[in-house]
């Protein structure tokens, strides 16, 4: 080999060992959740062997996705509370990240599994921030998955409550006569709420209603009601009604997701116990 066919060689050479160098870059993507923000690399779309990755970026990868999930999951987790004054920011993030985090998340636990199988995997910080970074993913992945239930469930419980009316009016149309009679005990309707409150609506304006808590039912008469009226009311006759309504039957505020796949019941006829 003469000198200038030499030289080419040893120029071919390094361009190819440059070019190989080059091709084991993976350009980072910045995904950001809420406030936080954090690089992460798909190094299996782009077919590269995490393990010829700088340790350290590699480290700092880890590190910077551990921190975003640590603080998306300290962030929602006040969601299952709705009286709690994070639950509007949690129910916000959880929506936000329901569109992105999975395909992170995904990429991520690839990255994890990859990383284990390189020779620095037991060394420095990297059996901590492997282990940390398991058990975000999937504590991330089951936050995710209750929370879209559960969002499920309370937009199905706000549209309960907004149609809840027109229910109302439609039993009250199909079971009750023009102008009922005060102490007849017609029961038209009856509805029980997630948090266990039931309510039990009667043609001439009574309600009998229980607490959350299954206290005893209560009869509440509406306003106005003249004394000669007040004498017909006889409560045990309202409360036996009350008791007497088919449970099945009842309009039913969702209290899970297993009960957004349950029919709605048809209207039950009304129930009087004895008449006048």
């Amino acid at each position: 080999m003469n000198f200038m066919n030499r030289k080419l060689w040893i120029i071919g050479g390094m361009s190819l060992a440059l070019g190989a160098c080059a091709a084991k870059k993976v350009a980072p993507v910045r995904y950001s959740l809420g406030l936080a923000s954090a690089d992460y690399r798909d190094y299996s779309k782009a077919r590269v062997n995490i393990c010829d990755a700088e340790p350290r970026t590699v480290a700092d990868e880890l590190g910077g996705v551990n921190k975003l999930l640590t603080d998306f999951l300290s962030s929602t987790e006040q969601v299952k509370n709705p009286h709690s004054v994070d639950h509007g920011r949690a129910v916000e993030l959880l929506q936000e990240a329901s569109g992105s985090l999975g395909k992170v998340l995904d990429v991520y636990q690839a990255n994890l599994g990859a990383v284990g199988k390189c020779g620095y995997a037991k060394s420095g910080a990297f059996p901590e921030l492997t282990k940390q970074g398991r058990e975000l993913v999937e504590q991330s992945r089951a936050r995710m998955e209750a929370a879209t239930q559960l969002l499920a469930v309370q937009e199905a419980q706000k549209k309960w409550l907004a149609e809840a009316p027109e229910r109302e009016k439609t039993a009250r149309q199909t079971w009750c006569a023009k102008n009922p009679e005060v102490g007849s005990t017609d029961l038209y309707y009856a509805r029980r709420f997630a948090d266990g409150r039931t309510e039990w609506l009667f043609c001439d304006g009574h309600i009998v209603q229980s607490g959350a808590n299954g206290g005893e039912p209560t009869l509440v008469s509406p306003e106005g009601l003249s004394q000669k009226d007040r004498r017909k009311v006889k409560p045990p006759r309202y409360l036996e009604a009350a008791q007497g309504y088919p449970v099945e039957e009842m309009d039913k505020q969702p209290a899970s997701i297993a009960d957004l796949s349950k029919p709605a019941p048809a209207p039950a006829p009304n129930t009087a116990a004895g008449g006048n």
